[in-house]
């Protein structure tokens, strides 16, 4: 069952509000990691957004719009579930643009910009889980991952060796079904 336009509406608004909370907090993320002066811009993607006036109305007339298409092909073509989030580094698309490293970085700036905004929603340090990152990173983005790692308890998995600089105060080895605390 679809919600409602005034839903889907509601629920685009807050995208936008997040998205524009969310975006200097990457970008600061960004330049720690990449230890430069980059500019990371950050911007919620809508074909069916005008950003002049009520989002809800937005969306009825676009639903209106598109509905003898959507029943055509069966599948909703207009609404937030097709929205996204765009993201560009120095001016420069980042999913088309950016190497592997700069989307590296960036999908980790994404992820600690998030972590940062809640902390201060929260007044509490969430916990922060990193799953393989440090695989993905060079020593110079890894070492400035682990100099600005922000305070509370923070969860690495690695199928390799952590970098210098991390403390690890337990040290678990998943393997075979099981895991093994080493002391």
């Amino acid at each position: 069952m679809r919600s409602s336009p005034e839903q889907e509406g509601e629920l685009a608004a807050a995208r936008l509000a997040l998205v524009e909370r969310l975006g200097p907090r990457i970008t600061e993320a960004y330049r720690v990691l990449a230890e430069a002066d980059t500019v990371v811009d950050t911007s919620y993607s809508s074909e069916w957004l005008t950003g002049e006036g009520d989002p809800s109305e937005d969306l009825a007339e676009a639903l209106e719009a598109s509905r003898g298409k959507e029943f055509e092909r069966g599948s909703t073509l207009v609404g937030p579930q097709r929205d996204d989030l765009e993201c560009s580094i120095d001016g420069l698309a980042a999913r088309t643009h950016a190497s592997q490293g700069e989307q590296r970085t960036l999908a980790l700036a994404l992820r600690l910009g998030g972590h940062r905004l809640v902390a201060e929603d929260t007044d509490d340090d969430p916990v922060l889980l990193l799953d393989d990152v440090f695989s993905e990173l060079d020593d110079h983005r890894s070492a400035a991952l682990v100099a600005h790692l922000p305070a509370g308890q923070t969860i690495v998995t690695t199928a390799g060796r952590l970098p210098d600089g991390i403390v690890v105060e337990r040290h678990v080895i998943a393997g075979e079904g099981r895991l093994e605390e080493v002391a």
